[in-house]
């Protein structure tokens, strides 16, 4: 993988985005990790707008959030339209999110999903491509402005 996957959390999600950093390197990723770098507070959009900005700049084409739900942070990465955030909670969620929404920025609930889980997801998640077809009109309007 040429291409970093760029990870990302909160406080609430720093110990699991540790775990699977660990894995996503141990797999021979390439990871981008923009932060936070421990469980001391801090705010979740700018992590958010982190993944954001890194995706927009193709410093990273995929990418991993992690917040106390995954709720918040997938808030703030999906305000920009080069993000398609997906908060999931089992594989089936990860593969759809790949077949059908063309996900790209998985999201995380650090006090909700085991770290096993949250591992299968994310492998699921990088394994599943895109489906196209009737999907990919529907996911070219979510970048379009109204």
């Amino acid at each position: 993988e040429s291409t970093p996957i760029a990870v990302a959390c909160d406080h609430g999600g720093f110990e699991l985005k540790q775990m699977l950093v660990g894995h996503l390197k141990a797999e021979g990723h390439v990871v981008l990790d923009l932060g936070t770098d421990s469980t001391d507070s801090v705010d979740y959009p700018e992590f958010g707008y982190a993944m954001a900005e890194a995706i927009r700049d193709g410093k990273a084409t995929r990418g991993l959030l992690i917040c106390g739900s995954g709720i918040g942070i997938s808030i703030a990465a999906n305000r920009h339209p080069e993000v398609r955030a997906a908060v999931v909670h089992d594989g089936l969620g990860a593969r759809l999110c790949r077949q059908h929404n063309d996900a790209n920025v998985i999201c995380f609930g650090g006090r909700l999903i085991g770290p096993e889980v949250a591992l299968d997801c994310l492998n699921i998640f990088l394994e599943t491509t895109f489906e196209g077809g009737r999907h990919a009109r529907r996911v070219d309007k979510l970048s379009k402005p109204r």
